[in-house]
């Protein structure tokens, strides 16, 4: 039933639920705002702040700002040294929010247990993203689907009674200790208490249509009362599978509480066809996107950055997450990010904006280990060119609060000529208007192939210069934008910062390379002008200053006089420059920095401006400040530095580049043979009974069979082992083995320690690339004389599937399910065995029940000199698991962020798959003749980047060919000076070390 308002009050709490009601604490202050600046930085500050919203925007302090976010998983990059590296990157480049799932099963290895320390500890996370001055949107599910394991619900989820996303009671009792687990920990880190810097909070994810069922709705109204109840104050919202108006407001009970829930939705539309309108623009109402609910800000809560990729890489034909960036560059960023500005998204969350890992067993069955996706900071971290739009657009958004409060303005006639051929060519045209300031904005798209010029009247004021939109690009455009103490009239360059450093005012405008543009700048009279660098000319006429410039590399034109005491510094970058431009605000006022690869921080203390971030070539250094910033130091060195022409301290020496990172070659393998459980006389008496008879999986239990699901006797990850003992009492002709897994799963069986033979699940086609979960029965011949018989099958799971339309598919069976003889019905007694217990500091998610694992073979501290030496490649054929493992050391230069990977090659024809251990941590698996992954990123702080590692493989093969491994190979993926400090993961008293 639907929860009543005394229901609802009981389990909120009075006290906390009149705050939420009355606003008496301000944390829900609900009054419109005018156009002003953005708020500061956000920190945890210890002080209480304000979270509220209108039609137009978030309101943070009764300030306007657009949440301009990127997704990242903590849970995807199993070193919390290196979140920082992370976040720093992506404030740098203009995100102010960060997005996190919270995933449940990575935290939670039995009911009742709930572990956030080591690589797994939340609140540092959230420390971590105040420190960097991010706000947080805070996903914590119950559900989050994310391409991983089971949707994010905990193995042991799966063989519990009651339906999961419902008001089944028993599956809420888990939820609620779920949530007061996160909770606790989140409600430290709530901006309106000045803890941290959550500023959103999502109830459940991509809910689908359960809008019209009745537990439906009661599952919604419990979970926001339970989130209430938890202390948790910040604005809540649901993001929409597509645009339906689901659970949008006044869809469900809240208690009697309103204006404090947005709706939101998802989208991921394809990049070769035309960005589409979900807003302003758009077909309006409940199918329209953020018209689905007016009187709430346009919140996309996912939108594609990219796209993940299956096992065999059909997804993108066999090129990997490579070809999901290129379809989704920084041009369809360009062209689907600001269409959706233009439709009034102000809560904007690019997913990924840094993919990572799936490591162990992580994944969801759709996805292989990498889950790059493409991203604009691939998975080694390394920026991508993808960043230079958000990079852009981010530091836009900041700098110019009128895009935070904008309406549909007058459509106007742009005339469009195909750059070639001079033709008449289309365009789509956006104009918005502030209603505040009046400054307009116009966004030009064109969706052909060629490019376009286009003649564009900006609210009245025709720019005599046609401005160029390249092929399946976009640019924005604006006229009456101030500028400091001056307005702009108008640009065909896009606008991309302005700030006052000094007793200056200094605007950026950006555009591809070469493109020729204009700039019109009103002055009351005629101003001194003077090019101080690159080449542009200029003209006063009509009250306005022209400057005119062909953009390349970074042209600076200072603008004195003309009415106005204060100079303005034009800086006119194309794109490649425009990413050497880091803007960053302290206390003291906002300092811009010239030069290098990526500014981390910036900090004025007294007279000196102390600088932190990385190189990859030889760069300048040009800081604008301040008054009075007379020093520069640069991680922790100081510069010599001069005064300029352009009001900025620039460094007379050059900054170091990054120095040479020398990677060693792999050998001195050691090998041993695994798998004694395939022998008849391997001991299995300290294994479980396999002998249930009713399980509450959504798998039937064959009628006259025990109950043979691996998650039933609570193995939950990786591989399980079965063992069948018998006796004959007929003629059999062969035995079927009927078994479900995720994606890529197999089976490898024995009898009497002789081999019957592999199966293994079919690579997806397209048709096939989303199914999660797979059957099939395998049979094979048997011949064998009377007496006792151990029937041993070996079956890799390949993870749970996901729950998307919550109909409980993540219950699914892992493992045997069924075991028949043809010719024969000996009565079998079943024993099995999977994963020991989870790893104290690596996780539930790190091994599996192979031999080796349950042994520590694949521990550093495993001791293998025992073991016989190998060289690689190999050719070893037969059917079963063999290991190897080797150590190596590195001396990276302490002040060298190096990304490195494991790279695997082979002939594809051979089949076999490899799990990766490095130091203990299950790095990921490689099917050989599946693909497409080749290349394992291995984390700092997992890998020991200046000291001794410990790599294990542990190899399945199937008998039908030659197995490897072939080639294995560390690779330098990419490196800077500069980064992070990084420490050992699993030794977390240790001094710090790359």
């Amino acid at each position: 039933m639907v929860l009543s308002r005394r229901t609802f009050s009981a389990l909120a709490g009075t006290t906390a639920l009149g705050l939420t009601l009355s606003g008496s604490d301000g944390a829900f202050a609900r009054a419109t705002a005018p156009t002003g600046p953005a708020p500061n930085p956000p920190g945890a500050d210890g002080a209480r702040h304000t979270v509220g919203f209108d039609k137009y925007s978030m309101l943070v302090d009764g300030r306007r700002v657009v949440l301009w976010s990127g997704e990242v998983h903590p849970f995807r990059l199993p070193s919390p040294s290196l979140w920082r590296d992370v976040l720093e990157k992506l404030r740098a480049h203009g995100y102010n929010t960060i997005s996190v799932y919270v995933s449940w099963n990575y935290h939670s290895p039995a009911p009742g247990q709930y572990d956030f320390t080591g690589v797994r500890d939340l609140d540092l996370f959230l420390r971590t993203a105040a420190e960097t001055g991010l706000y947080v949107i805070l996903r914590p599910g119950p559900y989050i689907n994310a391409e991983v394991d089971a949707g994010g619900f905990p193995g042991w989820l799966t063989a519990t009674r009651g339906t999961a996303r419902t008001s089944d009671p028993t599956y809420l009792s888990y939820v609620d200790e779920w949530l007061t687990a996160v909770n606790r920990i989140a409600a430290r880190h709530l901006y309106t208490h000045g803890g941290g810097t959550i500023v959103l909070y999502q109830l459940e994810n991509e809910y689908a249509n359960n809008l019209t069922s009745p537990r439906g709705r009661d599952y919604m109204a419990h979970l926001y009362a339970k989130v209430r109840a938890d202390g948790i104050d910040v604005p809540l919202f649901h993001n929409d599978k597509g645009r339906n108006g689901y659970w949008a407001p006044g869809t469900f009970d809240t208690g009697g509480e309103s204006g404090r829930y947005l709706y939101g939705f998802d989208g991921y539309p394809s990049p070769v066809a035309p960005p589409p309108d979900w807003g302003y623009f758009g077909v309006g109402g409940t199918k329209g996107g953020s018209t689905a609910s007016p009187e709430t800000p346009g919140l996309l809560a996912e939108f594609g950055g990219g796209w993940f990729d299956p096992w065999g890489g059909v997804e993108f034909d066999g090129k990997g997450y490579a070809e999901s960036a290129r379809t989704r560059d920084a041009a369809y960023e360009r062209r689907f990010y600001l269409t959706n500005l233009a439709n009034g998204i102000k809560v904007h969350n690019v997913y990924m904006t840094f993919g990572g890992t799936s490591w162990g067993w992580l994944p969801a069955p759709v996805v292989y280990t990498s889950y790059d996706y493409g991203a604009a900071l691939d998975e080694a971290r390394r920026p991508t060119p993808k960043l230079v739009p958000m990079h852009q657009l981010g530091h836009l958004l900041h700098s110019v609060p009128d895009l935070a409060k904008l309406d549909r303005a007058a459509d106007v006639q742009v005339g469009a000529r195909d750059g070639a051929s001079g033709a008449d060519a289309g365009i789509t045209a956006y104009h918005l208007v502030n209603p505040d300031t009046k400054a307009h904005f116009h966004i030009l798209r064109n969706d052909r192939a060629d490019d376009v010029l286009a003649a564009v009247p900006l609210a009245g004021v025709n720019v005599p210069l046609p401005v160029p939109v390249p092929g399946l690009d976009a640019r924005l455009l604006a006229t009456g934008l101030p500028l400091g103490r001056r307005t702009l009239r108008y640009s065909s360059a896009q606008p991309m910062l302005w700030l006052t450093a000094g007793r200056q005012d200094i605007a950026v405008f950006t555009g591809r390379k070469g493109e020729a543009t204009r700039t019109a700048v009103e002055c009351a009279s005629e101003p001194t002008v003077t090019v101080l660098e690159g080449k542009a000319d200029h003209a006063y006429a009509s009250g306005a200053l022209r400057v005119d410039a062909e953009l390349g590399g970074l042209t600076r034109v200072l603008v004195e006089g003309g009415g106005t005491d204060a100079p303005l510094l034009l800086l006119l970058a194309d794109d490649e420059t425009s990413v050497q431009l880091w803007r960053y605000d302290t206390p003291s006022g906002p300092v811009l920095v010239y030069g290098p690869a990526l500014l981390r921080t910036a900090a004025l203390r007294d007279t000196t401006v102390h600088l932190t971030g990385d190189t990859v070539e030889e760069a300048d250094l040009e800081v604008w400040g301040p008054r009075g910033v007379t020093e520069v130091v640069w991680n922790q060195g100081p510069l010599r530095a001069r005064a300029t022409t352009s009001g900025s301290l620039r460094a007379e020496q050059r900054l170091p580049g990054v120095a040479a990172a020398h990677l060693p070659a792999l050998g001195n393998w050691r090998f041993h043979a695994e798998n004694p459980e395939s022998d008849a006389e391997f001991d299995d008496s300290a294994w479980k009974a396999a002998d249930r008879t009713s399980s509450y999986s959504t798998t039937p239990v064959p009628v006259g069979q025990p109950v043979l699901f691996a998650d039933d006797y609570g193995f939950h990850y990786g591989d399980v082992w079965y063992r069948g003992r018998f006796t004959d009492v007929g003629a059999a002709e062969s035995v079927s083995l009927s078994y479900v897994t995720g994606t890529q799963g197999l089976l490898m069986a024995w009898l009497d320690g002789k081999p019957l033979g592999t199966h293994r699940m079919p690579v997806p086609d397209k048709s096939t690339v989303r199914k999660g979960t797979w059957s099939a029965t395998a049979t094979f011949p048997v011949r064998y004389a009377n007496g006792p018989h151990v029937l041993s099958v070996l079956v890799r799971r390949m993870q749970h599937d996901m729950d998307g339309a919550a109909k409980d598919t993540h219950k699914a069976a892992r493992g045997l399910t069924a075991v028949t003889f043809a010719g024969a019905s000996p009565a079998v007694t079943w024993r099995i065995q999977g994963a020991a217990a989870p790893d104290p500091v690596r996780g539930p998610l790190n091994h599996g029940g192979l031999y080796g694992e349950r042994q520590g073979w694949h521990l550093p501290e495993f001791a293998d000199s025992g073991w016989k030496a190998v060289d690689f490649p190999r050719a070893a054929r037969g059917q079963g698991v063999a290991w190897y493992r080797t150590g190596f050391r590195l001396a990276i230069d302490p002040g060298v962020d190096a990304s490195i990977g494991l790279t695997l090659t082979d002939d594809p024809g051979r089949a076999y798959r490899v799990q990766i251990f490095l130091n203990g941590w299950n790095m990921g698996q490689y099917i050989n003749d599946v693909g497409p992954q080749h290349t394992f990123v291995l984390p700092g702080g997992v890998l020991r980047t200046r000291g001794a590692n410990t790599l294990a493989l542990a190899v399945l093969s199937d008998g039908t060919t030659p197995a490897g491994p072939g080639e294995v190979k560390l690779t330098l993926m990419g490196s800077a000076a500069g980064g992070v400090p990084v420490t050992p993961v699993d030794s977390p008293g240790r001094a710090h070390a790359r």
